[in-house]
C-alpha cells in the first residue's frame, strides 16, 4: 500500500468513529483545494467499500463531486455512486449526465473506467435504466476496444449482461460483442462469449 493509500486508509478509519470527521470529509468534496478534495474522495470511496450505509444521506454532495476537475476526485466518486446503486438508485440516476461526460475524459483511463462501471451497475437494476444507459454503453465499448482499461470495461459489461436488461438491449449487445466471440483471441474472445452466452441464456 502507497503512503497516498495508507493516508486515505487512515482518514476513512478515523471518520469512521467520529462523525465531525466524517463531515470534513464530505465538506472537503466541495471546498477550494484540489488535494484536499482528491484527499476526501479516496478516503469516502474506501468508506463507501464497506459502510455505503453511511454515504446514502450524502449522495447528492457526491454527485456533485463529479463535477470536480481533476481526474482522481471524479474516479473516487464514480465508485462511491457504483456502490451507492444498491441503496438508492433514483439517487444514483441524477449521475448519469455526469457518467456520460466521464465517460469520453479524453485525459484519464481510469475516470472512464470508473464512469462504465457506475452505468453498467445502475443500468443492470431495471429494464428501463438499460434502455436509458445502453447507448453510453455501446458506444463506449465501441470507443476503448482494445485500449489498456478495455478487458476491465468489459468485466462491467459481462456484470450488465446479467442484470435486468430489456430484450431490445440484449439483443443488440449480444450483436455487439458477436465479433469479438467469434473471432477474438485469449481473454477478450473468452469474455465475449461469456457476455453473449449471458444475454441469450
Amino acid at each position: 500500500m502507497n503512503d497516498k493509500m495508507q493516508v486515505a486508509r487512515s482518514a476513512a478509519e478515523e471518520a469512521l468513529g467520529n462523525e465531525d470527521k466524517f463531515l470534513q470529509l464530505i465538506e472537503a468534496l466541495s471546498g477550494s483545494s484540489r488535494r484536499a478534495r482528491q484527499s476526501a474522495a479516496s478516503a469516502l470511496s474506501i468508506l463507501a467499500k464497506e459502510h455505503v450505509d453511511l454515504l446514502l444521506p450524502y449522495g447528492d454532495k457526491v454527485v456533485d463531486a463529479l463535477n470536480r476537475p481533476e481526474a482522481q476526485t471524479r474516479w473516487e466518486c464514480f465508485e462511491v455512486m457504483t456502490a451507492l446503486v444498491d441503496q438508492d438508485s433514483r439517487l444514483c440516476d441524477k449521475a448519469v449526465p455526469e457518467a456520460e461526460g466521464s465517460l469520453f475524459d479524453e485525459d484519464s483511463g481510469l475516470v472512464r473506467l470508473a464512469a462504465m462501471r457506475f452505468l453498467c451497475k445502475l443500468g443492470a437494476t431495471t429494464e428501463s435504466r438499460s434502455e436509458r444507459v445502453w447507448p453510453l454503453i455501446d458506444e463506449a465499448i465501441q470507443c476503448y476496444h482494445g485500449d489498456y482499461e478495455f478487458q476491465d470495461m468489459l468485466g462491467a459489461v459481462d456484470d450488465f449482461a446479467a442484470g435486468k436488461l430489456s430484450a431490445r438491449v440484449k439483443g443488440e449487445l449480444a450483436s455487439r460483442m458477436s465479433f469479438d466471440a467469434a473471432n477474438g483471441k485469449g481473454a477478450l474472445k473468452r469474455r465475449a462469449q461469456q457476455i453473449v452466452e449471458r444475454v441469450q441464456a
